[in-house]
């Protein structure tokens, strides 16, 4: 429904997919959070530890984890302080860059993504993945990658 102001309203059944969206968002990233408690860790822990474990060398520059966990600099850097204190992670200088800095994944930090891996794995079967067929799944996936890729591609921009 348009207005004299131009705006777009959402449809019923617009709104009704857009409320389920955000649902289904917000209670499927607090499931997983409490799956991750057992383990000490936060979502936003284990995002670091699978970029890391996932890197040449398990180490990224600062800036480029957070650009890929899409935090800022300083809100990486007091969670990277965190996670040093639990010995998961070590930063270290970047010697083609004295500014830069690399975070590291420690061998406790493998050895802890390691045990968590197959919990957060069955978690996501548990709470997502195992309540969608096989073709629901496919279409969920065709639907959302364009909206991921536009996302992807206006990151950075105004």
């Amino acid at each position: 429904m348009d207005t004299e102001n131009g705006t777009r309203w959402l449809s019923d059944e617009e709104q009704r997919t857009w409320r389920t969206h955000l649902d289904v968002s917000r209670l499927l990233m607090h499931q997983l959070e409490r799956d991750l408690q057992p383990f000490g860790l936060t979502n936003n822990d284990y995002e670091i530890l699978v970029n890391l474990s996932e890197s040449q060398d398990h180490r990224m520059r600062m800036s480029d984890l957070a650009s890929a966990t899409l935090q800022s600099k300083s809100r990486l850097s007091h969670q990277i302080t965190r996670m040093e204190n639990a010995g998961l992670v070590r930063r270290e200088n970047c010697e083609s860059d004295r500014r830069g800095l690399f975070a590291v994944l420690t061998e406790h930090g493998w050895e802890v993504m390691r045990k968590v891996a197959p919990h957060h794995v069955a978690s996501v079967r548990q709470h997502f993945i195992d309540l969608l067929s096989a073709d629901e799944l496919k279409a969920l996936h065709e639907s959302l990658a364009p909206v991921a890729q536009h996302l992807r591609s206006t990151r950075g921009k105004g």
